[in-house]
């Protein structure tokens, strides 16, 4: 369990403060909006009314006692990136910025932000991999250059092992485990034989996982 200060209580802000408690984190939210605030009451720890580009606001916060800070503010720019910044001059050990752009994500990064998030990019990412390609059932975007996909078992591997196909060094990707029925099994080895009624969880270069599997 982390203490969490979740700023900005818009659409994605809202999502996150209720995952991160259904997650058993505490959560501190925090918006200028009266109504926002009273909304996120019923699944965060506690919540507060105000502006943070406000340094005496935030520092009576205490901002330094949370494990992460996120900063979810929709609208503006400006008051997203003054909050970022004055989070990191008053100790916040980690600050997580959401972005619009990749412009915007650059001004963050040298603002203050150690981490950034892009929730429209990478959902419009995922829906265009998953939704265009029928074998492909799930991406998850490690970096630029490696994903995660839950992909069909090609037919040209069904029936052999892992082992017999060498896959690692014949199509440099790893495969982190299998899903049937719906169950993710992880304990994989050289001797797990493939077949149609499973899917893969294949970790690779962005570059291998489009070659051999058709993104």
């Amino acid at each position: 369990m982390k203490s969490v200060l979740l700023i900005g209580l818009g659409r994605f802000g809202r999502h996150l403060a209720m995952e991160l408690s259904r997650l058993g984190h505490q959560v501190m939210a925090v918006d200028r909006d009266e109504e926002r605030v009273n909304e996120c009451m019923p699944f965060v720890t506690n919540a507060q009314i105000g502006d943070s580009t406000r340094v005496d606001f935030l520092r009576s916060l205490g901002v330094g006692n949370y494990d992460v800070c996120y900063v979810t503010i929709s609208g503006s720019f400006q008051n997203s990136l003054e909050t970022t910044s004055l989070l990191k001059e008053l100790g916040a050990k980690y600050v997580v910025s959401r972005a619009e752009r990749d412009v915007q994500a650059k001004f963050l990064l040298r603002n203050g932000a150690d981490a950034v998030a892009y929730p429209e990019k990478q959902l419009a990412k995922w829906a265009a991999i998953r939704y265009t390609a029928n074998h492909i059932f799930d991406y998850i975007e490690l970096d630029e250059n490696h994903a995660i996909i839950e992909v069909a078992v090609p037919e040209s591997w069904q029936g052999h092992s892992i082992g017999q196909l060498d896959i690692r060094r014949k199509y440099g990707v790893n495969i982190l485990g299998v899903k049937r029925n719906g169950k993710t099994e992880v304990n994989v080895s050289p001797e797990t034989v493939l077949d149609g009624s499973v899917t893969l969880l294949v970790l690779g270069e962005n570059q291998r996982l489009k070659k051999h599997f058709r993104l």
